[in-house]
Parts: structure tokens; sequence; C-alpha cells
């Protein structure tokens, strides 16, 4: 009903003279309150329409309040029903629930797009990938072949020290691991996760791929960081893009840190992994700060200039720095299970975790990695792809932590395998660890020849050089 139809006099009232002063009054609070429910219903539609363009405006502001403004659509609508109801003793029932259903239609995101005006729900909806990506539980993975348990186990014991190794069958849902479940240091492996919070915002459209960076000094964090060479006094203005080629790629930490504050810092990356159901996985903090944390040292900016942390560290007392290491290795403050990270490894190559477009735009920058290149890969054979993340700690009493390499091997006839294998601190130099990772790989390559039916390449492997 309009309006015009609620304030036009009915055949009763067509001369004020002969109105009883009741039915007058009534009419007037009728149309007056009315009037105002359907201005705040109104009011409730725009600040609908309006969320998307104010959403963006605070894409960098504290999570709380994007939060808070994710949450007002929720709210509009809520307010408009709880209105409806108030008003229903003042209005024919039959109208009363006509409004009910249009602001149903109108405000609620689970309406069919008919049911509403087009504007509304361009505004309201979220892309149509990013709501089919949504996850709230998955699967549990079988276990896996006997053979290759039986080999992965046999591997793991000769290594002699702590490690954490999982395969899994992407199409046919198995895994087969050491250790699976138990917590391991991620180090750089971490990344991916970031990566992942970013597309995930992308797929919401809270950020773009090609949208501009400026990086200043400040943003400068530790160790591997090749892209902090660009940042002057007056900043270095690069993308997305470009920071996730070099944080997946080269394994950089400053473009890391810049990707983990836009997504909106560690509680974002955690929001994601919770959301998309990655069991067995956490992540604390950026990179400059977890590597001060191992190292004893509590981050500062005085730390960001080259060569300040590794004096700062080297002033520490030594008993310090273990005391700090021992911890850390205790529970990572970064930890993940060899398992939880080939589950999410999957569930990304299956497409359950992002959009196709952003599932493309990952996998293909894993394949491009050139850190480890000896590790996981080292054990493939030519006709086999990998598109991976690798993970090296820091080095302390003779003992590196958090070796790494995870990601997703892809045979010749298009069969995936995810493998994670997780060094927690490991003394042995580098080629035993090389050769270790190999061999899990080249146990996979054998596992797929074995259930192709296809006779086992026993010629040696290449010899084994640097990582």
């Amino acid at each position: 009903m309009s309006m015009d139809r609620i304030l036009e006099p009915s055949a009763e009232v067509t001369a004020w003279g002969e109105v009883r002063p009741t039915r007058l009054a009534l009419h007037v609070a009728s149309s007056v309150v009315w009037g105002m429910a359907d201005a705040g219903f109104a009011a409730c539609v725009g600040v609908s329409r309006g969320r998307r363009a104010l959403f963006r405006g605070v894409a960098h502001s504290p999570q709380a309040v994007r939060q808070f403004l994710d949450a007002l659509p929720d709210r509009a609508r809520d307010g408009a029903i709880a209105s409806a109801i108030t008003l229903f003793k003042h209005r024919w029932p039959v109208t009363t629930v006509a409004s009910l259903l249009a602001a149903a239609a109108v405000l609620s995101p689970f309406a069919p797009d008919s049911m509403r005006p087009h504007a509304v729900a361009t505004a309201m909806a979220a892309p149509a990938s990013a709501r089919a990506i949504e996850i709230v539980s998955r699967k549990p993975l079988a276990p896996g072949p006997a053979a290759l348990q039986a080999r992965l186990t046999e591997l793991a014991q000769a290594y002699g020290e702590p490690v954490g190794v999982a395969v899994a069958d992407i199409q046919e849902g198995w895994v087969s691991s050491v250790m699976g479940d138990a917590p391991f240091p991620q180090q750089s492996v971490s990344k991916l996760w970031v990566a992942i919070t970013i597309l995930d915002a992308i797929d919401h459209g809270r950020l773009t791929l090609d949208q501009s960076v400026m990086l200043w000094p400040e943003d400068r964090s530790v160790f591997n960081q090749p892209i902090s060479y660009q940042i002057t006094d007056a900043g270095y203005s690069t993308t997305i893009r470009s920071l996730m080629h070099h944080a997946l790629i080269n394994s950089d930490n400053a473009a890391n840190d810049k990707l983990m504050s836009l997504a909106g810092g560690a509680p974002a990356v955690l929001d994601m992994i919770r959301r998309k159901s990655l069991e067995g996985v956490k992540l604390a903090e950026d990179e400059k700060h977890l590597q001060a944390h191992i190292a004893g040292l509590t981050w500062n900016p005085q730390l960001s200039p080259y060569g300040a942390f590794d004096a700062a560290r080297s002033r520490l007392p030594h008993d310090v720095r273990e005391a700090a290491m021992d911890a850390y290795i205790a529970a990572p403050y970064d930890g993940a299970s060899p398992v939880g990270i080939v589950s999410g490894l999957a569930a990304l190559k299956r497409g359950e975790l992002l959009s196709r477009e952003s599932t493309d735009v990952i996998l293909d920058i894993m394949a491009k990695c050139k850190t480890g290149p000896r590790r996981l890969k080292g054990g493939l054979p030519a006709d086999w792809t990998i598109a991976h993340k690798t993970g090296t700690g820091q080095d302390f009493k003779g003992a590196s932590i958090g070796i790494n390499d995870v990601g997703l091997i892809t045979a010749p006839d298009g069969k995936t395998y995810a493998v994670a294998v997780m060094l927690q601190r490991t003394h042995k130099a580098t080629p035993a660890r090389l050769e270790f990772m190999q061999a899990v790989t080249k146990a996979v390559v054998e596992t797929w020849r074995a259930d192709k039916g296809r006779i086992p390449d026993l010629r040696p492997s290449d010899a084994i050089v640097a990582e």
C-alpha cells in the first residue's frame, strides 16, 4: 500500500467536519506511525545498499570495525522485523503480514533474487563464488595404502630425529602419515594461509589483486626479504599481486608481513582458518614478531634496519636464547600438523577454499616457487609437476628449526597428491635432509606406479646437491 493511499481520505471522511474526533485522531496517528515505519524501513534498505561501499572504505581499519560493519545487514533486517511486529496491532493483519514479507524479501540475504529489487540484491549479496566456497565441515581422510604407510614409517625411523610426514590422495580421499597429528613449526609454510586469506578477501570484494600498496621503511621484516631493497625513504609502490609473488615464490618475509597487515593481521588469518575448517593449523603473528620471539627478543622498530636484528640477537645471553628456542619447539606459535596441512592443500586443489579464479592464481604462483628446488621436487621424475611452499627456520647450537616442504605433486595422468614433510629440529647435514624429503616423494611415485600396474623405476637418482 502506497503512502498516497494511506493519506487519502476514505469515503466516510470526505468532509472533515463530518468525521468524529476519535476516528480522525486514529486516522492521523495511524498515518504518522506507519509513515515513520516506512521511513525507518527505507533507512534500513539504505544502510544495506551503502554497506558494500562503506566496507570498502574501511578495508584497512581494525578487525572489530570491519566485523561491526559486516553485521549491519543482519541488524537492519532484525530491526525492520521487530518494528513490524510492534506495529502489528495498529494496522490490518493482512497489511502487516505483507510488510513483514516485504522486509524479508528486501533485507534477507537468503531470499530468492526474484523477490528483491535488483539494486538492493546487488549491494547486499556476496559474490556467487564467495557464497559457494564457505565450508563448515569436511569429511575425515581414510587410511592410505599399507605399503605406503610402511615405507613412510621406515623412512622416518631411519632418519632418527622427530619428523612429520603426510601424504594424501586428492581424488580418493586417503592419507598416510607419521606423527601426522602432532604440531610442527611451519616457518614460511604459513605464508600459504596468509595468501589464501588475501584471496578470500578478494573473492568477497574487499581487495583486488592489482590494488596499489605502498611499502615504507617500517615495513621491513627480518632475514629473507629481497623486496625491502626496493624501499626508500619515499616508499615503494607495488601491488597485492606482486606481493603474493614475492611471498610465495621467493618466501619474502617483508612481502608476507605486508599481506598479513592488509588482510587484517593474524586474527583475520585465524578467522579464515576457522571458517574454512582447516583443522590442525594455526598462526600467531607475522614473520618479524615470530622470529623475534623464537630468538628471545621482542620486536620493535629499532630492529628493522639491516643487521640490527642479528646484532641484537647476538648480544642475548646463551641461556635466554636456548629457553626461547625450547619453548617454541615444545609449543610452536605457528604450529601445524602434517595431516592438517595436506588436508588443507587437498581442499585448496578441489576448489573448496577459494573461487576457481583465485584457486588458479595461487596454484600457478606455487608452481613457480624458487626455494627448496632439491627438497620434495628433487625426488620427482621429469614428467611430474609440483606446486609447493617451503619453510626454513633459524639455526641454533648446530641444529636447524622447521625445515619443511609442503605441496601438491601431480602425476603424468593428472592424479594429484598433497605431501607435507616437516623436520622439527634437525642436526643432520643438508644432503641428509634432502635425501629424506626426496625419498618421500619417490615413495609417492612408486605408490602411483603400483596403482597403475607400472614397473618401478629403480634407476639411481641424480646426485643430491645444495637446497
